[in-house]
C-alpha cells in the first residue's frame, strides 16, 4: 500500500483542543466516519457517520484500541495494516497526515472500501497527543449502486444476496461476447464457489448457510469494480465478468477476492466463522460462446477445488 504525503491535499494538523471539537454536534453528524485515539492508540470519539459506515455504535468501541482490529483494516492485497504501521499510527509517529484506500471490515462481516484521511492532533508546544481518521465510501462505487436499484426493478436480483441473478449474469454474458466479437473489447470471466458449504449448513444450521453467500458476495460486490458484475448463478457458486484485463490482471483479481472473502467474517449463532473460495477464470477467445467460456471456468474450478481449495485456476491461452 502506498501512502500520499502531500499537505497540500491533505489536512492540517489540529492544534491543541481535541475535546472542544469532538464533542461538537457538527462532527457528530458529518456523513464521514471520524474518530480520534489518544497516543497509545485508544479510541477517544467515534461519530454517527463512523457508526453508519461500519454498523459499530460508538458505546462498542470508544475506549477500546483500534489495534484490537475492530474494523480489521487490510490492503488490496488482503493483508492486515492494524498490527502493523497503518496510517494512522504512521502518522501518530511522524506528524505527517496520509491519505490511503483500505478495505475495512463492517460489523455485519463484508469487506467495504473506504479511503481514509489521517491527521495527527498536537498541543501548543507541537507535541503528537493523539490522531484523527476521517474515512468515507470510495465514490467509484455510486454507479454500480445505482445499477443494483434499476436491477430490483427488473426483478434480476438473487432474493437473499441483493446482487444479479443467474438472468443477469445471462445478459451480462452475452453482452460482453457481442462487445469482444464487435469490438475487440477483452473481458475476462471468474466464477467463484463457497468452500465446504454443504458442512457449513449441516454443522450450523441453514439460517447460517444463507448468511454466508450473502457475506461472502457483499466483499467480492465491494472489492470489485462499477464496470464489472457479480452474480449469484448458483447457490453457493458466483460469477464475475471483468472487463479490459489481461490473463495476468485476471489472476490478481481471484486471488485479491479470494484474499478478502477469507479475511471476512460469517455470523453464527454461536461463533464468528471463516469460509473461503475457490476460482476457476478464464479469458475470452475469438469465437467462444457463452457456454465455452463458462466450460472453461469450470475446469479451472474444478482444478483449483482438487489442488485443496482457497485458491485460484486459470485457464489461459
Amino acid at each position: 500500500m502506498t501512502s500520499d504525503k502531500d499537505p497540500g491535499i491533505v489536512p492540517e494538523p489540529i492544534v491543541d483542543g481535541p475535546d472542544r471539537l469532538f464533542g461538537t454536534a457538527m462532527v457528530d453528524q458529518l456523513y464521514e466516519g471520524v474518530y480520534l485515539v489518544n497516543p497509545a492508540r485508544r479510541i477517544q470519539f467515534w461519530n454517527r457517520g463512523a457508526e453508519n459506515l461500519t454498523g459499530y455504535e460508538a458505546a462498542a468501541v470508544v475506549g477500546r484500541f483500534c489495534h484490537d482490529n475492530i474494523l480489521n483494516h487490510v490492503d488490496a492485497a488482503g493483508s492486515s495494516l492494524c498490527r502493523s504501521l497503518c496510517p494512522l499510527a504512521a502518522t501518530m509517529r511522524d506528524g505527517v497526515a496520509r491519505e490511503a484506500d483500505v478495505f475495512l471490515r463492517h460489523h455485519d462481516g463484508h469487506r467495504v472500501p473506504v479511503r481514509v484521511r489521517t491527521t495527527p492532533v498536537v498541543d501548543r508546544d507541537g507535541k503528537v497527543i493523539g490522531g484523527v481518521e476521517i474515512f468515507d465510501d470510495k465514490t467509484d462505487l455510486s454507479t454500480a449502486r445505482s445499477e443494483l436499484t434499476h436491477l430490483c426493478d427488473l426483478a434480476m436480483t438473487d432474493a437473499l444476496t441483493q446482487i444479479p441473478n443467474r438472468r443477469h449474469f445471462e445478459m451480462t454474458m452475452a453482452s460482453r461476447i457481442a462487445e469482444f466479437a464487435g469490438y475487440g473489447r477483452p473481458f475476462g470471466l471468474l466464477i467463484a464457489d463457497i468452500d465446504h458449504f454443504k458442512v457449513l449448513n449441516d454443522t450450523y444450521g441453514h439460517a447460517t448457510g444463507d448468511v454466508a453467500p450473502h457475506t461472502i458476495s457483499r466483499t467480492m460486490l465491494e472489492a470489485s469494480r462499477a464496470s464489472d458484475s457479480v452474480a449469484r448463478i448458483g447457490g453457493e457458486e458466483f460469477g464475475l465478468t471483468v472487463t479490459d484485463v489481461d490473463g495476468v490482471a485476471l489472476g490478481a483479481i481471484a486471488r485479491r477476492l479470494g484474499s478478502l472473502v477469507q479475511r471476512s467474517r460469517i455470523q453464527a449463532e454461536s461463533a464468528d466463522l471463516q469460509a473461503t473460495i475457490s476460482i476457476g477464470g478464464t479469458m475470452a477467445r475469438p469465437g467462444d460462446t457463452a457456454a465455452t467460456i463458462c466450460g472453461r471456468a469450470d475446469a479451472a474450478l474444478y482444478r483449483a477445488k482438487a489442488g485443496g481449495r482457497n485458491r485460484a485456476e486459470m485457464d489461459l491461452p
